[in-house]
């Protein structure tokens, strides 16, 4: 009898922010493919979408991950939520799955009490991912500074992470 090793699906993990949004192609069980940043000016949901589209129809992924702004714990703003819908609509429009992880259901994966900051979640990926993030990772942000820009690929790994671990949780 043969075992079957696991396959793990490609996945586009995206990060929306008020600049624009993180992304990160996780394949395999853990390699990182890509990931950046993607700002955008102006009309930024559609310029957004239009960005989101390329990197789609470039990776080909099976899966695309979202943070759920639709929970009632989402201090979201209602630009990144719509955006967020739409993500959710040209994915399903072009025949891919999608999950929807909120911020309590990704801490977890990274902290043995479900509590940690954003930065002390970054990192851990950091961490983790030393050769392809170990320089991305932002100074800790002192309350008068704005958030880094490349937050949003750490929010991204996070998503991403977090789809991986529940299925191999669902593997094993």
């Amino acid at each position: 009898m043969t075992k079957r090793l696991p396959t793990y699906p490609r996945i586009l993990s995206i990060a929306p922010t008020t600049r624009g949004f993180g992304f990160v192609i996780l394949e395999g069980l853990d390699t990182l493919a890509d990931w950046g940043v993607k700002s955008v000016e102006g009309d930024k949901n559609t310029k957004s979408l239009t960005k989101v589209g390329a990197l789609i129809a470039h990776y080909q992924p099976e899966v695309v991950v979202l943070e759920n702004t639709e929970t009632k714990n989402s201090r979201r703003s209602a630009r990144i939520r719509s955006l967020n819908r739409q993500i959710v609509v040209l994915a399903r429009s072009r025949k891919l799955r999608v999950a929807l992880f909120s911020q309590d259901e990704t801490r977890p994966a990274f902290f043995a009490d479900g509590q940690g900051t954003r930065h002390a979640l970054a990192e851990i990926i950091a961490e983790r991912f030393p050769e392809e993030l170990g320089t991305r990772l932002p100074p800790n942000r002192r309350p008068w500074m704005s958030e880094d820009y490349r937050m949003g690929i750490f929010d991204a790994v996070a998503l991403a992470w977090a789809l991986r671990l529940k299925k191999s949780k669902r593997t094993a």
